[in-house]
């Protein structure tokens, strides 16, 4: 499976095939080892894993020696190869929350503020987070970013930033921080060094997933104290940069976890053909082959429509509708997969004695990151309503 759909470009079909033999023969066995918790990978092997990728030649493998990046077709193959291992991707410096802060600090960030806060997240030697969500019960911003109650004020030649987060992936452990809060201008973003004595973690919540180092925090934000110049960009223009962050974002966690599904199908098909019940193999009983068969054509559908938001976004496109339309169509058709994966295992499915019950808990935790899929829908009603309206 790994290997069909559409023809990737030289350059990534080289890359990718090396990244795929990397995380299928190196980083595959590490996902027994008991530095992992229920809060994600120690940081000690995160690094253990990246100098080994480094070593190969693979680390951070979607941005070129030159600076310049894969284009997004590229990249869905490179990081779909890199999800084969939950482990992957944090291996090969391509998972969230940094690969989309690269991405977006690629774009909007000075030159000085890539050289102090990029090139160490591009070279694998410091983990980011990204601090936009709210806690609900302050009444603060989800999945609407306009109800943001973290304010930032202009004191002299810093601002000074209040407020609380929620749901911060990798915060504990995180040595750049890009914090959103509400100027007098509207939304602005600012880059900082942590750990920082005014930001506080106050819990590592406990949730489904478990493949992200830092897991997921509540942080307090109290007087920090910001230098102008790590404003990123302009104040006011914060919901503009998160849009350039989320869009693809959302498309590469598309990519990575359509990997990581195609892995648990290996794992789920060879069962199916090595476990015999009521005299022949599981996969020659209907129950069993179909769900297979159709985890065949949800992957591909899954596929394919990355493949078509990518081309959307390497168009110039903003591609908010599409990334949100393949957020939905995907996060779905791999929830279905990894269900019927461990559903084909039976109790083996449900232990961690493969990683496919960890892939099924970690889609499940991806239908609601970056947006769940009743808000991408609602999203996409509001685009329908205003198209209609403007076509009359």
């Amino acid at each position: 499976m790994s290997g069909t759909g559409p023809a990737p470009s030289a350059r990534a079909a080289e890359i990718g095939a090396r990244v795929e033999a990397f995380v299928r023969g190196t980083v595959a066995p590490y996902e027994r080892d008991p530095r992992r918790d229920a809060h994600g990978p120690s940081d000690e092997l995160v690094a253990e894993l990246r100098s080994k990728a480094r070593e190969a030649g693979v680390l951070t493998p979607h941005i070129l020696a030159d600076g310049s990046h894969l284009d997004q077709r590229e990249t869905a193959y490179v990081l779909r190869q890199s999800g084969l291992s939950p482990l992957g991707p944090i291996a090969v410096n391509t998972a969230a929350p940094d690969e989309g802060n690269m991405y977006l600090l690629g774009k909007v960030g000075s030159d000085e503020q890539k050289r102090r806060f990029l090139d160490p997240i591009v070279r694998g030697e410091a983990r980011s987070a990204f601090f936009m969500t709210e806690p609900a019960e302050d009444g603060g911003a989800g999945s609407d970013p306009s109800m943001m109650l973290t304010t930032a004020r202009l004191d002299g030649n810093h601002w000074v930033v209040n407020g609380r987060k929620a749901f911060i992936t990798g915060a504990e452990g995180a040595q750049v921080g890009i914090v959103m809060a509400k100027s007098d201008d509207g939304a602005c973003m600012f880059l900082v060094d942590l750990p920082d004595p005014a930001i506080t973690v106050e819990r590592v919540l406990d949730t489904i997933d478990s493949s992200m180092p830092g897991g997921h925090a509540v942080v307090r934000i109290e007087n920090l104290r910001v230098p102008a110049d790590q404003m990123l960009g302009q104040s006011g223009e914060g919901f503009k940069y998160a849009q350039i962050r989320l869009a693809p974002a959302r498309l590469s966690h598309c990519m990575r976890w359509l990997g990581a599904c195609i892995r648990a199908n290996e794992i789920a098909t060879e069962y199916a053909c090595r476990r015999h019940a009521f005299g022949k193999p599981l996969i020659d009983h209907e129950g069993v082959g179909f769900m297979l068969a159709e985890n065949l054509i949800d992957l591909k559908q899954a596929e394919l429509m990355i493949d078509w938001c990518a081309g959307v976004l390497d168009a110039g496109a903003q591609g908010g509708a599409e990334s949100s339309m393949a957020k939905v169509a995907v996060s779905e058709a791999l929830m279905r997969v990894a269900d019927r994966c461990v559903q084909t295992m039976g109790g083996t499915g449900v232990t961690g004695d493969t990683i496919v019950e960890q892939v099924f808990r970690e889609i499940r935790a991806f239908r609601i990151y970056d947006g769940p899929t009743e808000v991408h829908k609602w999203s996409l009603a509001k685009k329908i309503k205003r198209d209609r309206r403007e076509a009359r």
